[in-house]
C-alpha cells in the first residue's frame, strides 16, 4: 500500500494529476470537501453534525473530518493506497494524519508538492474563471485563497521536509512533464516497499521450481509450505510426524500446524526485499490469515499470479514426477493425484476468484519449457506498477 498527499497552490493542476494517479495506481481519492458533501447527502450522523455547523456559519472541526477520513479508509481497504487532496491543510492536521496512520498500521509515504509561483497561479485561475463559471475564480477570492495557502500550508510542507518525505515538482512544466516527474517519485517509493507475491497453480503447474528461481532473481524470500513441512518430517519432529500422517492419506495439513511455521519464517527474515508464497493460501481462511500476518509486519500483497496448465497435462506431469526423486507423497497413485487436484478445485479456486475481485490475479500460461514460462512470469513481475 502507498499513501500520497498531493499539494500545490490553487491553479497548480492538482485535479488533473489526481485523475491520472487514481487510475494509474488504483488509489482511493480522499478530498475532505468531497467526503463532507457525501456524508451530508447521505444524512449520516457525521454528515448531519457537519451540516449543522456549516448552517450556523462555522467551520467543520478536525474532530469530524478525521472521523470521516478514518471511516473512508476502513471502508476501502481493497485499493493500493490513498491519495489525499486538501488534507492535511494545517500543521495541526499533519499531526492528526500522523496519528491516524499509526492507528491504521500504515503511514504517509510521500507528500508531492506541485510548485507554481503566485503570479502564475493568479493567471491560471483568472483564465479559468472566464470559462469555468466557478464563483471562487474571481480576483478577490483568488488572492485570499493564495494567501491562506501560503500561511497555512507552508508549515505543513516544512513538517514533511523534516521527515524526509516531501518531494517537489515544477508545476510550470507541461502536464505530461509534471505527470512524469510525479510518477518517477511514486515508482521510487514503490521500490522501497516489500514486494510480496503469491504464486497460485494446480499441483504440477511448476509453482515450486519457478518460485525458487524467481526468488533468487528478484532477491525475495521463498516461503513454501511444502518445504517447511518437509523440514519438520526430515527432522522427525512431533510436527513432522503429524504432517506425515496427513501426507500419507492425501489430506491437507491443518492451519494450526502451518501458520506458526510461516510466522516464524517471517519473524526470522532480515533485510529481505519481499516474499514469494507458494502453497499458501489454499483456503479462504488461509487468505485471511496471510493478509493478517503481512499486515502485522506492515506490508501487504503486491502481485498475485496463477500459472495455468490444462488438467490432462497436470496429471501427465504428476505421474511422471512420481517416478523421480522429486516425487511428492500424493504422487504415489492416480487416486491421490486426482484427490489433490479436486481439493485445489474446491478450496483454492474460490480463493483465487476472491483475490481477482479485490486485487486482480495475473494469469500466466504454464505450457512450454521451463525457460519460456519463467520469462512470462518475469514479464508480469517487471510490469508491476
Amino acid at each position: 500500500m502507498i499513501n500520497i498527499a498531493l499539494f500545490g497552490p490553487p491553479g497548480a493542476g492538482k485535479g488533473t494529476q489526481s485523475e491520472f494517479l487514481i487510475k494509474e495506481y488504483n488509489l482511493f481519492y480522499i478530498s475532505t470537501g468531497y467526503l463532507l458533501r457525501k456524508e451530508i447527502e447521505e444524512q449520516t450522523k457525521l454528515g448531519l453534525d457537519a451540516q449543522n455547523i456549516i448552517a450556523a456559519g462555522g467551520l467543520v472541526p478536525d474532530e469530524i473530518i478525521v472521523q470521516i477520513i478514518e471511516k473512508t479508509i476502513k471502508e476501502n481497504s481493497n485499493v493500493n493506497g490513498f491519495l489525499f487532496d486538501g488534507f492535511p491543510r494545517t500543521y495541526i492536521q499533519a499531526y492528526i494524519l500522523e496519528g491516524l496512520m499509526i492507528k491504521l498500521n500504515t503511514s504517509l509515504n510521500c507528500l508531492i508538492s506541485i510548485n507554481v509561483h503566485e503570479e502564475e497561479s493568479k493567471k491560471r485561475l483568472t483564465n479559468r474563471g472566464k470559462t469555468s463559471g466557478r464563483s471562487d475564480d474571481n480576483e478577490e477570492v483568488i488572492r485570499n485563497r493564495l494567501q491562506e495557502y501560503n500561511e497555512k500550508t507552508q508549515p505543513v510542507l516544512n513538517f514533511y521536509r523534516e521527515k524526509g518525505i516531501c518531494f517537489e515538482v515544477d508545476g510550470l512544466n507541461s502536464i505530461d512533464e509534471v505527470k512524469f516527474d510525479i510518477k518517477t517519485i511514486i515508482n521510487t517509493e514503490f521500490k522501497k516497499q516489500l514486494f510480496n507475491i503469491v504464486l497460485f497453480g494446480y499441483p504440477g503447474s511448476g509453482r515450486g521450481s519457478q518460485g525458487k528461481v524467481l526468488a533468487e532473481k528478484y532477491g525475495l524470500e521463498y516461503i513454501a509450505t511444502g518445504s517447511l513441512l518437509d523440514e519438520e518430517i526430515k527432522n522427525n519432529t512431533e510436527i513432522g510426524k503429524k504432517v506425515k500422517y496427513f501426507y500419507d492419506n492425501g489430506l491437507l495439513v491443518p492451519d494450526e500446524i502451518i501458520v506458526p511455521l510461516i510466522e516464524k519464517k517471517l519473524e526470522n527474515a532480515n533485510s529481505v526485499r519481499g516474499y514469494i508464497f507458494k502453497g499458501i493460501p489454499r483456503t479462504f481462511v488461509q487468505s485471511y490469515i496471510l493478509d493478517g500476518l503481512l499486515k502485522k509486519h506492515k506490508t501487504s500483497l503486491s502481485k498475485i499470479i496463477e500459472i495455468e496448465v490444462p488438467t490432462l497435462e497436470l496429471i501427465k506431469r504428476l505421474d511422471q514426477r512420481s517416478q523421480t526423486d522429486s516425487s511428492m507423497p500424493y504422487d504415489s497413485s492416480t487416486a491421490k493425484i486426482v484427490q489433490r487436484l479436486q481439493d485445489h478445485q474446491n478450496k483454492t479456486i474460490p480463493v483465487i476468484e476472491k483475490y481477482n475481485e479485490l486485487h486482480g490475479v495475473v494469469k500466466v500460461n504454464g505450457m512450454g519449457n521451463f525457460e519460456e514460462v519463467f520469462q512470462r512470469l518475469c514479464e508480469v513481475i517487471d510490469n508491476n506498477g
